[in-house]
C-alpha cells in the first residue's frame, strides 16, 4: 500500500483504527492469543526503539559506534557475527530483549538510519529515520516508513549497503544505480506499510500457531 503523506504519524493512526475495525468485526477487541489477553482497542503504545533497548535491556546504545555495539552484545550474551553492521547489532539486541515484552500492540519507532537504508530520516534528528514496526504478543505484524527520495542520500546508503555485503553480510543490499537515477528525475512524498496478512488472521481467530491459518496446504504439517 502506497499513498502520499505529510507525517508517518498519520499512518499509526490508520494502522490502529484498522487493527480495531478488524477486531471488532471477527469478535470484539479483546483476543485471547496465547494465553495473553490482547486489546486491539486503540491508541497504541509508541515506543521509541533505542528507548525500548534502554528499557528492557537495561543499556543505552544510541551513538555507539560497532566496536562498541559488539562489547554490548557481549556483556549482554546477545549472538553476534563478524559481518554484522551497526544496524544489525542493534536489531540483535532488539530481538533478544525487547521483543518478547510486546505483549500488547506496540509501535516500535524512530529506527537508526543504519537500520533503515531506504527510509527518510527523521525531522527532528537525522541518526533515525521515520520508521515503525508494529509488534503484538511478541511477534512483528507490520513494518512501515517514509519512503527516502533524495538521491544523494540514498547512494550513500547503498555503498553503506555494499560494504556490509562485501565483509560477508548477504542481506545487505547492493548499489541500485537505476533507483538513484529514477530518484534524481524526483519522486514525491510517499510512504509504505506491509502487514502480515496470515498473522493477523491468527491473532484474530486466536489461532497459537500460524500454520493453522495458511491457504497453502503444502505449508501445514502433515496429519495422519
Amino acid at each position: 500500500m502506497y499513498i502520499a503523506y505529510k507525517d508517518y504519524i498519520w499512518m499509526m493512526e490508520f494502522t490502529e483504527k484498522m487493527l480495531q475495525r478488524v477486531a471488532e468485526a471477527t469478535g470484539g477487541v479483546k483476543k485471547t492469543i496465547g494465553g495473553n489477553e490482547i486489546s486491539f482497542e486503540g491508541p497504541f503504545r509508541r515506543l521509541r526503539i533505542l528507548d525500548a533497548i534502554k528499557e528492557y535491556a537495561g543499556v543505552d546504545v544510541k551513538g555507539m559506534d560497532e566496536a562498541q555495539l559488539r562489547e554490548t552484545c557481549k556483556k549482554l550474551n546477545v549472538e553476534v557475527s563478524p559481518e554484522m553492521g551497526v544496524g544489525k547489532l542493534i536489531d540483535a539486541i532488539v530481538g533478544e530483549y525487547v521483543e518478547k515484552n510486546l505483549v500488547q500492540p506496540t509501535f516500535l519507532i524512530d529506527y537508526p538510519v543504519e537500520m533503515s537504508p531506504l527510509t527518510k530520516r527523521c525531522r527532528y534528528d537525522d541518526t533515525l529515520t521515520e520508521r515503525f514496526e508494529l509488534f503484538v504478543n511478541g511477534k512483528e505484524l507490520a513494518n512501515a516508513y517514509s519512503e527516502l527520495n533524495d538521491p544523494v542520500d540514498q547512494l550513500e546508503r547503498f555503498e553503506e549497503q555494499a560494504a556490509l555485503k562485501s565483509k560477508g553480510d548477504d542481506e545487505a543490499m547492493y548499489v541500485d544505480y537505476d533507483f538513484v537515477r529514477a530518484l534524481e528525475y524526483g519522486m514525491p512524498p510517499t510512504s509504505g506499510i506491509g502487514i502480515g496478512i496470515d498473522r493477523l488472521t491468527m491473532f484474530m481467530t486466536g489461532q497459537e500457531s500460524i500454520q493453522d491459518v495458511l491457504f497453502f496446504p503444502m505449508m501445514r504439517p502433515e496429519k495422519f
